[in-house]
């Protein structure tokens, strides 16, 4: 899509917040917010995750490595992801699917690059995979919240019109009368992973299993990201090749319902071993 709006001045009336018309240039240089950001949410989930490693009966050269790989696998699966569903974008200029700066990843791409991958480095390195998986969980969610920002830098994203407290005003830099109002999904999404992400790390100093926090945070992200979806304004949604499917709402249902179904029957079949002490090392 096209970032027709990236130089919209932006607003949060209902919270007494004005940006005006910022630019992405500083002295001259264009400056990829977008890029940015990720970078900058990836450094802190780094930062957090390599504290935590032990507690996951992981190494840090384990955990290093697993970065290394699954990093690079999950952008290029959340591109792909999104370019597979919006190819009309593309056909034309191929080129651009390498600009990734420009904005343009599906999230639910990158979660399966990275799980897939870091499925099978673990069963490469015979590491637990769900230890991996559950330290990856909290990354993300530190990764996602910082990352969604850069949509606010870039204007897009952006929801439905709207005039709850929380709108999102842009105005049209030529005629200051074109305004749109809408709701801002980057800060819905970013507010409700930070919120994971408390839950989760306390949750996390006690799990119950390996692979519980994974599963949480299937079902939290896919609960939050299906309420969003229905705000989202049509022209952002990802469609099953050209229909009207949505395809991000469809696998996030999917995923709370899968990762619920699972820890239902964990918690059910830990209920019955209660007498047998915690399972936390449970591979299973």
């Amino acid at each position: 899509m096209e970032h027709y709006m990236e130089q919209y001045g932006v607003s949060f009336p209902g919270l007494g917040l004005n940006f005006g018309y910022f630019s992405p240039y500083v002295f001259g240089t264009p400056i990829r917010w977008y890029g940015v950001l990720i970078a900058t949410g990836f450094l802190l989930a780094a930062l957090y995750t390599l504290k935590r490693v032990k507690e996951f009966r992981l190494t840090e050269d384990n955990f290093l490595d697993a970065m290394i790989i699954v990093t690079p696998i999950a952008i290029i699966c959340a591109r792909l992801f999104y370019v597979l569903f919006d190819l009309q974008d593309y056909v034309k200029n191929p080129i651009r699917i390498l600009y990734i700066w420009e904005g343009g990843l599906a999230i639910y791409g990158g979660i399966i690059g990275a799980i897939v991958s870091a499925w099978i480095f673990c069963k490469i390195r015979k590491i637990n995979p769900l230890n991996l998986l559950d330290l990856t969980a909290l990354g993300l969610l530190i990764g996602q919240a910082v990352g969604r920002w850069g949509n606010f830098f870039n204007r897009e994203v952006f929801g439905r019109e709207t005039d709850s407290f929380f709108r999102m005003v842009l105005t049209n830099p030529s005629d200051t009368s074109l305004r749109l109002s809408v709701h801002p999904l980057f800060l819905y999404e970013s507010l409700w992973n930070i919120l994971g992400f408390g839950l989760l790390h306390y949750k996390s100093k006690n799990r119950k299993f390996s692979g519980e926090i994974i599963l949480l945070y299937l079902a939290w992200y896919g609960l939050g990201r299906s309420i969003m979806e229905g705000m989202r304004d049509p022209s952002y949604i990802l469609t099953l090749f050209g229909t009207r499917f949505p395809i991000d709402r469809f696998i996030a249902v999917l995923s709370i319902a899968a990762a619920l179904s699972i820890l239902i029957y964990k918690y059910r079949k830990l209920k019955t071993k209660s007498q047998e002490g915690p399972d936390i090392g449970d591979d299973n």
